[in-house]
């Protein structure tokens, strides 16, 4: 059972999370998508490093440690949201992260196909509903004039590379404490999305709008930092059940905030494409045990 705390701090990240799909398309009006990330998470990087310093964990990787953190990152961090913010400049938002959060869907297939993961009758749905949901929206993105369905296939290369960065995740053996290991993810993935912004994007003018400040301080104070040391202090504690459920909620609380941020009215393949996302993460994330134990009670 979460105690009030728990249920509060789910709540909010799962808020957070969603809110910023919208946040992100918004920022993009005024600086392109490799410098935004590479300053929110700068920001970020350095926000967390002053807490979690401030907290006492060890920050200093020793040896092989440094490994582990350049392998982990390239997936996890540089291919998600370098792949992610294009993603979202294509499509809209709502529609970005529908297709991001097949992610556990992936992981799932991935596991199955590499490493020898057993495929359960459960995974088998959760492909279909996933497969039912790209089939969806590239076919919308297909029949719109001005429809982007590269941008459908830029979102499921971030997914793809969320869940194979997952897999990593999962079999390393890790001695650097996880707060630590993402600081330095993030902070390497900045760095090298500085260089890639450099190579790539003209030098900002930096004279944003009072708005675009705001969006820029939700991204690194919120998305990267807050929802981060939520999530550390939740993950040891929270059933497996109830962060499926938070995942789960993710897209749809993207989609709907969509409307209300960017002026983005989801289109009736929006809908059912969450719908059939939704009950792939379920399928994969939610234990057999959970799902029985909740039929028991209705």
């Amino acid at each position: 059972m979460l105690t009030r705390a728990q249920t509060l701090g789910l709540m909010a990240l799962t808020l957070m999370w969603g809110v910023n799909w919208p946040v992100m398309k918004l920022s993009l009006q005024e600086l392109t998508p490799l410098h935004f990330r590479a300053v929110t998470m700068t920001g970020g990087a350095l926000w967390l490093f002053a807490f979690y310093r401030w907290r006492g964990v060890r920050l200093a990787p020793a040896g092989a440690e440094w490994r582990s953190i350049v392998t982990l990152a390239l997936p996890n961090m540089l291919g998600w949201h370098t792949l992610a913010i294009f993603g979202v400049a294509a499509l809209a938002s709502g529609r970005a992260a529908i297709l991001g959060f097949t992610m556990p869907v992936w992981t799932v297939l991935l596991g199955a196909l590499f490493f020898g993961e057993r495929l359960t009758r459960r995974s088998a749905f959760a492909a279909l509903a996933v497969a039912a949901a790209v089939a969806l929206l590239l076919a919308d993105e297909l029949a719109a004039m001005a429809g982007r369905p590269v941008g459908v296939a830029v979102m499921l290369g971030a997914a793809l590379s969320w869940a194979v960065g997952t897999l990593m995740m999962r079999r390393a053996r890790l001695t650097l404490p996880v707060e630590a290991l993402t600081v330095w993810m993030m902070l390497l993935t900045a760095a090298a999305l500085w260089l890639l912004a450099a190579a790539f994007e003209p030098w900002p003018s930096w004279r944003f709008s009072p708005r675009m400040w705001a969006l820029l301080t939700y991204g690194v104070f919120m998305n990267y930092g807050f929802a981060q040391i939520i999530w550390f202090s939740l993950a040891r504690h929270l059933p497996p059940a109830t962060s499926a459920m938070s995942v789960m909620m993710v897209p749809l609380i993207g989609t709907a905030s969509a409307t209300v941020i960017a002026g983005e009215w989801p289109r009736w393949t929006d809908g059912v494409a969450v719908v059939c996302v939704m009950a792939a993460i379920a399928a994969v994330l939610v234990p057999p045990a959970a799902w029985r134990g909740w039929m028991r009670q209705q």
